[in-house]
């Protein structure tokens, strides 16, 4: 099983969370008030200093192919998470957006579990994509994910069931549920973001280490 947490605000978290057997350190590069989110410049320093340790993930919720590939290059994160709007760059345009980036960078799509026609589209993004990202949705924050709850696993389980490439599960998963999750969805790895965090007021965190390594232990205990 591998583990992906979100998401690191400066490069010694980001290598903290190396640190305790996290697979992929997840980033958020932006400036329009995304959880957790840095400038290109610290994330960048964290894409660095993760180099040999961890893989590095930055997400962009944008859909401007210009935009995205801008950031990607700035930053060059080792996997470039994409999680706008549902359908807002679809699978043709993540195709384009492929043959614009480094060879070397991988895709990860997200995909909103519950949406209309998730398990279909879960099918077109993986031919295009190198991992898709089940996870879940609210209006509350713009693109797909950091809603901090669960959602219908057995659409998640069956998306691992139809598709070929890697899938990571998140949405609302902790120490406390990530087993029986593992095993209600079979996945090739978890995320974890919401409930790995420890609040620090006026909607600002910091990674909880205890929490991720409890996650990442309780994980590994079961698969």
């Amino acid at each position: 099983m591998k583990f992906q947490i979100y998401t690191a605000q400066s490069a010694a978290e980001a290598v903290a969370l190396a640190g305790l057997g996290v697979d992929h350190v997840g980033l958020t590069p932006t400036t329009i008030g995304l959880p957790g989110q840095v400038s290109e410049a610290v994330a960048s320093e964290a894409v660095e200093a993760l180099r040999g340790r961890a893989r590095s993930v930055a997400l962009s919720v944008e859909t401007s192919l210009d935009e995205i590939v801008r950031m990607a290059l700035v930053v060059q994160p080792d996997i470039l998470h994409l999680c706008g709007e549902v359908g807002a760059v679809d699978a043709d345009a993540v195709r384009a957006l492929r043959r614009r980036l480094p060879g070397e960078m991988e895709i990860m799509q997200a995909i909103a579990v519950g949406a209309d026609r998730d398990v279909a589209m879960a099918r077109e993004y993986a031919a295009v994509a190198d991992f898709l990202i089940l996870d879940s949705y609210t209006t509350d924050v713009a693109g797909v994910g950091a809603a901090g709850i669960t959602h219908d696993w057995s659409r998640s389980a069956r998306i691992v069931a139809d598709v070929d490439v890697p899938v990571v599960l998140a949405g609302g998963l902790s120490a406390e549920n990530v087993a029986a999750a593992i095993e209600a969805v079979g996945p090739w790895a978890v995320d974890s973001l919401t409930h790995t965090n420890r609040p620090l007021g006026r909607g600002r965190f910091e990674k909880d280490l205890d929490a991720v390594a409890a996650f990442v232990e309780a994980g590994r205990a079961f698969s």
